[in-house]
This record gives C-alpha cells, sequence and structure tokens, in this order.
C-alpha cells in the first residue's frame, strides 16, 4: 500500500472525528469533557503528524521550497498541536470550546492542501515504488507502536 493511500484513510477517520467534535463541543457542559476531546485528536494527530514529517515529507521538501511552502507545512503540524495544548489551559468552558474548534478548523484547512496539493503532488513526483516503500515503512512503525 502506498504512503499516500494510508494518509487518505486517517485522514478520513480524521475527518469523522473532526465531524463529531464540532457536532457535540455545543453540547458539552464541563472542562473536563472538552479536554478529554481534545486529548483524543492530539493522540491520534501527533503520531499521523510525525509519519508526514518524517517519511512523508522530506522527500518532498525540494518541492515545497520551489513553492514557497517548506516551512508552512511544518509549521501548521506544530501550530495545530499548540491550540490543543491550549485547551488544556483554558479556565472556563466558553473558552476551551472555542479553542477546541479553532483546532478543528485549523485541521480541516491543513488536510484540505494536503489532500489538494502534497497527495497529488507525491503521485507526480515520486515513483509509486517509492510511494510504496514508504507505506511499508509505515507499517514497521505502526507494528513497532503496536507491539514494544
Amino acid at each position: 500500500m502506498k504512503i499516500t493511500e494510508i494518509l487518505m484513510a486517517e485522514h478520513a477517520v480524521f475527518h469523522n472525528l473532526f465531524d463529531h467534535i464540532e457536532s457535540v463541543a455545543p453540547r458539552l457542559k464541563t472542562l473536563a469533557e472538552v479536554k478529554t476531546l481534545a486529548t483524543v485528536v492530539q493522540r491520534l494527530h501527533e503520531p499521523h503528524s510525525r509519519t508526514e514529517d518524517d517519511l512523508f515529507l522530506q522527500p518532498l521538501e525540494h518541492c515545497f521550497e520551489q513553492l514557497g511552502q517548506n516551512e508552512n507545512f511544518h509549521a501548521e503540524h506544530e501550530q495545530i498541536e499548540a491550540m490543543l495544548t491550549r485547551v488544556y489551559k483554558a479556565r472556563t468552558l466558553q473558552e476551551a470550546k472555542k479553542t477546541l474548534l479553532g483546532a478543528m478548523t485549523a485541521c480541516r484547512r491543513h488536510f484540505d492542501k494536503e489532500e489538494r496539493i502534497v497527495f497529488p503532488m507525491a503521485e507526480r513526483v515520486l515513483k509509486a515504488r517509492t510511494l510504496s516503500e514508504m507505506g511499508q515503512a509505515w507499517l514497521k512503525q505502526r507494528d513497532a507502536r503496536l507491539h514494544p
């Protein structure tokens, strides 16, 4: 399986999670509920982001540099993580909800950019064999996390 297919499948799961969070957030009654949702997103997003940075984006950096976007993709991952961390520091329910929903918007924007620009670019620039080898590397990383 190619890394682009794996990442798109992960994105599909994330989109469903974002839909759920956006639908339930207005009805949440406690800071703990909001922080729990932020934890779920953060625990899923961090390894996804690391995979993109370590396995996938590095071979494409020369393309991002030509587009003037090299720093943006890494910065967006860091921005999303920072926004999720700010949910934990929120002192009011409203502040926590607003920050969490802002993180969902940032995630959607970033994922959209990857789906429209980065994944198609990878399919054009990298060989299918390279994409499959990246997919195998992802499987090995996943197995190492699941079976330490």
